[in-house]
């Protein structure tokens, strides 16, 4: 990933960004691949590296480069609050498969491997640690370099190991009868002469060893941790990090459960909007987020559009929220498409906890979590196609009418 950082003349050049969903640059009438295609994306608190999953199940890594070579000039300019003029450059540098296609016998049900979240988590000793998950199962996955030994010398040539005629003379002493254990040669005694002419009777001094190893090179090394599953009925919607950096929750339609990093095989279920009538369901979980610093609250949006601020502390099954966030209707907006534009795909809390970002069909929306009243703040996304929504919701309910006066 190189945004054009590379000289000091591209870099007093303003980025061009350009929407992809996957990677490289696709010739004119080239097919994208289903599996290729983007489905998560993550930075880490650092900003350092770079988590993407796709909808094949794999997880690729990048990691930041233009932060190497002037790393204190950076630190020293952002003490300054002055914006650096390069563009920041990310490198490749490690993919795994995350998840593969599954099928589930007991509800004769497909689970896709798509990655629908990735979470970081805390780092240690050097290896990095991140959440990833499908409709179904979470995985903790740790990813470190692993030093890969070389042998440069042995203590016998090959031509003379063992298997090729009788040795006498080598780097590896022979142990003498008199010193075995139990006082005698037995079959469990690997230095003792054998009945056989082919061994000295020394022992087997031509057994190649090595002597001289040394570490060359690194690899990246990843490897699966725990694995979290059983534990959702729907299609899991999101996973996040608590502030404490032993538990993270996960969110599906109904219900939001809570994990210990260090448990798989249990979950608690702090989360249940179903209803005891599946006719009487009006609204579904979107997303949950744990707050950035209170490791007792988090947030959930819902298809209605609304925002829900629950404590942990108030009831092990958190069925009241503390704070509710959704902007009212003006008068005579509302339309057809009004519950399918405003449901929110995501929410994201601001750093310090402040503030929560909400992601719906036609807006990005900003909330203060001291003002329920409304959003602070609300940017316009895909404001070019609100005439076309309009103007599909009023022939909808002009072909309503048209139906009602038939029949009338």
């Amino acid at each position: 990933m190189d945004n054009g950082g590379g000289s000091s003349e591209a870099a007093a050049q303003p980025l061009e960004w350009k929407f992809s969903q996957v990677f490289g640059e696709r010739t004119a009438g080239e097919e994208v691949q289903e599996v290729d295609i983007i489905s998560a994306i993550e930075f880490d608190k650092s900003g350092d590296h770079l988590a993407t999953g796709d909808r094949g199940g794999r997880v690729v890594l990048f990691e930041r480069t233009d932060t190497r070579d002037n790393g204190g000039q950076r630190r020293d300019l952002e003490m300054m609050d002055y914006s650096m003029s390069r563009h920041p450059e990310f490198r490749y540098k490690t993919e795994f498969q995350s998840h593969e296609p599954e099928f589930d016998y007991l509800k004769s049900l497909e689970i896709e491997e798509k990655i629908n979240k990735i979470r970081w988590c805390q780092s240690a000793n050097s290896a990095l640690y991140l959440l990833s998950t499908n409709d179904k199962t979470i995985k903790l996955w740790k990813v470190q370099e692993k030093k890969v030994k070389k042998v440069f010398d042995w203590n016998v040539h090959p031509e003379k190991a063992a298997g090729n005629g009788p040795i006498f003379g080598s780097h590896v002493s022979a142990i003498p009868k008199s010193y075995m254990a139990n006082g005698g040669c037995g079959e469990r005694n690997f230095g003792c002469a054998s009945n056989d002419s082919s061994f000295p009777p020394g022992g087997v001094s031509s057994l190649r060893l090595p002597v001289v190893v040394t570490s060359q090179e690194t690899n990246l090394v990843a490897g699966c941790r725990r694995i979290y599953a059983h534990a959702h009925d729907y299609h899991i919607n999101s996973i996040s990090n608590n502030s404490d950096g032993e538990t993270f929750i996960s969110a599906d339609d109904l219900r939001i459960n809570l994990w210990n990093l260090e448990i798989s095989n249990q979950s608690f279920n702090i989360v249940d909007v179903k209803p005891a009538n599946m006719e009487d369901l009006t609204e579904v979980i979107t997303s949950a987020e744990f707050h950035p610093t209170h490791c007792n609250m988090l947030a959930y949006s819902s298809s209605k559009g609304s925002i829900r601020l629950i404590d942990m502390r108030q009831s092990a099954l958190c069925d009241t929220h503390s704070k509710l966030f959704e902007e009212q209707e003006a008068p005579g907006t509302r339309s057809f498409f009004t519950e399918i534009i405003a449901s929110i795909s995501d929410i994201k809390f601001a750093r310090n906890g402040r503030h929560i970002l909400s992601r719906d069909y036609m807006t990005l929306k900003l909330w203060d979590i001291n003002m329920d009243s409304g959003p602070v703040a609300t940017f316009q996304v895909h404001e070019h196609l609100r005439p076309k929504v309009m103007h599909s919701s009023k022939n909808y309910f002009m072909g309503l009418d048209n139906i009602h006066t038939l029949y009338e």
